[in-house]
This record gives structure tokens, sequence and C-alpha cells, in this order.
């Protein structure tokens, strides 16, 4: 039964998903429909010609395509990475983002925008990249140094975060104009405006190299539920499992961030909701939660491309605005259970 449960949410899944995915390139000022975008992908494929004009194929395939695809990327990451970390912190309030990762990135991202180095030097991702990987490096440091317990990973997390958070406003305050700190606002909100094919490929590899990582270590997963020391009785190698989860989570968070920005409460709530459907083992919780992210993120960012157009609203808001009522639900629908 359990079988064919996971099954049914995991076609489900992928059938919600692709019709998402469909629909909201439709979805703009240029009337474009389903029929065309499945002749334009038949024709990209091989499979006869395009029926849209050279201007509107460009519209499908260098801007609402690439974007629907990385939201769909960024909420599947997002909502992976945010089932594994509450797991393995055994914390119902883990997020993505509680390693510092996204504070590093915002650092990194801002350095190259307040002095002007993605004109060639350095790219804002690229930058984004290198401050998330700064960031993270500094937990582990200071948390092995401390005693690399999940309690001092956290704090070590914490650290990291108001450190870089500082480092943020720092340099926007005493090197940035009005008009780059709106741009700066924009993007540590989280915004996918800027989504191209490299965008695409570069987030998919990691996710499905993560994924993988994480698809080897669903029993671990469930050992660590019960506890570190509980985890070591059932044959665990604790410290080893996880540094390869930790990493393996910081690296795709890295990468979403550096590509989209800060886009909150994906990982966060998603995971609860997950849960009310499948339970806790993970593997049938991490590729569902992965699906139900990437089903989420791709309406999300169309809501907040189309809600006040020509003005865009920065997709961490809207995941926000939708969040913290669905996580106040959760908390509800649980407040009997210990």
């Amino acid at each position: 039964m359990r079988g064919a449960r996971l099954a049914l949410l995991t076609c489900g899944g992928l059938a919600a998903l692709l019709v998402s995915i469909a629909v909201a390139v439709t979805i703009g000022p240029a009337d474009i429909t389903t029929s065309e975008v499945r002749f334009s992908v038949l024709a990209r494929l091989g499979y006869g010609e395009s029926p849209l004009s050279t201007l509107r194929e460009g519209i499908v395939w260098n801007l609402r395509m690439p974007r629907a695809l990385l939201a769909a990327v960024c909420g599947a990451g997002l909502a992976l990475c945010g089932a594994v970390m509450q797991s393995l912190l055994r914390n119902p309030l883990a997020d993505p983002f509680v390693l510092g990762v996204s504070s590093g990135a915002s650092t990194g991202a801002v350095v190259v925008i307040v002095l002007g180095w993605g004109a060639g030097v350095v790219s804002l991702s690229a930058g984004a990249f290198v401050g998330a990987l700064l960031s993270f490096g500094m937990v582990v440091l200071l948390s092995h140094t401390l005693g690399a317990t999940m309690d001092r990973v956290v704090l070590s997390g914490v650290a990291a975060m108001q450190l870089f958070s500082a480092l943020t406003s720092f340099v926007v305050l005493t090197s940035a104009d009005a008009e780059t700190t709106r741009g700066v606002l924009f993007w540590l909100l989280g915004s996918l405006s800027g989504a191209g094919w490299t965008d695409v490929a570069l987030c998919s590899l990691v996710l499905a190299v993560v994924l993988a990582v994480c698809a080897a270590n669903t029993g671990t997963l469930d050992a660590f539920a019960f506890g570190e020391e509980a985890a070591a009785h059932l044959g665990v190698r604790v410290a080893r499992a996880r540094l390869i989860l930790l990493t393996a989570t910081a690296l795709l968070t890295a990468a979403l961030v550096s590509a989209a920005g800060a886009i909150g409460f994906v990982g966060l709530v998603l995971p609860h909701i997950t849960r009310l459907l499948t339970g806790s083992g993970h593997a049938r919780l991490l590729p569902v939660t992965a699906l139900m992210g990437a089903v989420f993120l791709v309406w999300v960012d169309t809501a907040a491309r189309t809600l006040l157009d020509p003005q865009e609203i920065p997709v961490g808001v809207v995941t926000s605005l939708i969040g913290v009522p669905a996580f106040i639900a959760v908390l509800y629908r649980s407040r009997s259970k210990p």
C-alpha cells in the first residue's frame, strides 16, 4: 500500500509539475497558448517545426521557459534541503538557510553589485556562490573547533549568519547609492527575473547530484530522527554522515541562492505539509517534497511577475505571504502532538 501511494503521489506530482510549467509559460503580456508551447518544445526536440514567430519563440525560450524551469529547480532544491535539515538537526524550524549560507551569498552578491564587478570581473552568481561557500566553511571550522555536535553546528550557523548579515549591511550603507540599494534589496528578497539556461543547467546538475546523495542516505536520515546516539547504535557513522549531508545541502543551497537570491519559507513549510501526506519515512518524504516544492514555486513566481504587471514582486515576498499562514495552519494542526 505504501509503495502504491508513493507511486501515485510521485506520478501525480510529475504530471502537476509538467502542466504547471506549460501553463506558466503561457501567462504574460504576449498571448501564447499551451498548444503553441507544446509544438515549440517538440520542434526543439526535433519533431516538426515551431508554429511561433521568431519574436514569440524568443519570449518562450529566452524569457519564460528558463524562468519557469529555474523556479521548479529552486523550489525542489529548497524543499529538499529543508526536509533534510529538519531531520538532521531534529528541529522542525530548521530550513536551508540555518547554516548561514544565504547570508554569505548575500554578502558576496552585494560586494559584486556595489563594487560593479559584474561588468566583467566577477558575475553576481559567482560572487554569491563564493560568499555562500565562505560562510559554510566558517560554520564547519567553528563547529569542529567547538566540538561537532548538532547544537554547536546550529549555533555556528547563527554566528555566521549574523556576521555576514552585518557585513552586507555595512557594504550597502557605506558604498551604495539609492538605485544600487534598491537593486540589492530586490535580489536579497529573491528574484528569478534574470534566469537563463546556464542557471537552469548548473542548478539542475547540482540538484540531481544532491538528490542522489540524499536518496542513498534515506535510512541514515530515518536513524537521525531518533538522535545521534541512537543512530550510532543503529550502525550509522554519525560524523561522516553528518558531514556528507550538511555539505550536500549547503552546496545545493549555495547554488540556488546564487541564481535566485534568498527565497524563504519554501524549505521550512513544504516538508511539514508533505509529511501529512507521506509520513516521516525519508524514502517517501524526499521525492514528494521536491515535487511539491517545484510546483509551488512555479506558481508563486508566476504570481510574482504578473499580479502587479508591469511591476514585479520579489518572489521571497510572495512565499512569505503564503508561507506564514500555511505554517501557522501546520502548527495548529499538530498542536496536540508531543
